[in-house]
């Protein structure tokens, strides 16, 4: 629940301060977030409960809002929207325990994305999601 809120939450000041600005540009900035490809990611860490939480807004058309905005909306494209189908980089990760969790919630192509996965690390993170949940520049 806690996800949704910051989300709407977001969503709600965005709009609002596109609002702010004149009449003409609030209804295109909320077109864009109702029609265009954008999600809200935040990642985790340590316990969910007790971890701190980062989070940006991704856009992608065309791509802003996201350290790495360009290539994430391209891995997000070539595997439809859909994270877990993002080819994972063959990389070598130290066994320590570190959880990361990983939240994005949008749309995508017409359709809701609620995506939710907690990884061992960083490391396993960054291998399995590649510049999507990587918010730090």
């Amino acid at each position: 629940m806690t996800y949704l809120t910051r989300t709407a939450a977001t969503a709600g000041a965005l709009l609002a301060a596109a609002g702010l600005l004149t009449a003409g540009p609030a209804r295109a900035a909320s077109r864009d977030i109702q029609q265009g490809n954008w999600l809200y990611l935040t990642v985790t860490r340590g316990d969910a409960r007790s971890g701190h939480t980062h989070g940006t807004l991704l856009l992608c058309d065309p791509p802003s809002g996201h350290a790495h905005a360009s290539q994430a909306c391209g891995e997000l494209a070539d595997a439809g929207g859909d994270i877990g189908r993002i080819p994972a980089e063959g990389v070598f990760c130290p066994m320590i325990y570190a959880p990361v969790t990983t939240h994005a919630r949008g749309r995508w192509n017409g359709r809701s994305v609620d995506f939710q996965e907690t990884y061992t690390s960083t490391c396993v993170m960054k291998a399995r999601t590649r510049h999507v949940f990587a918010l730090d520049g």
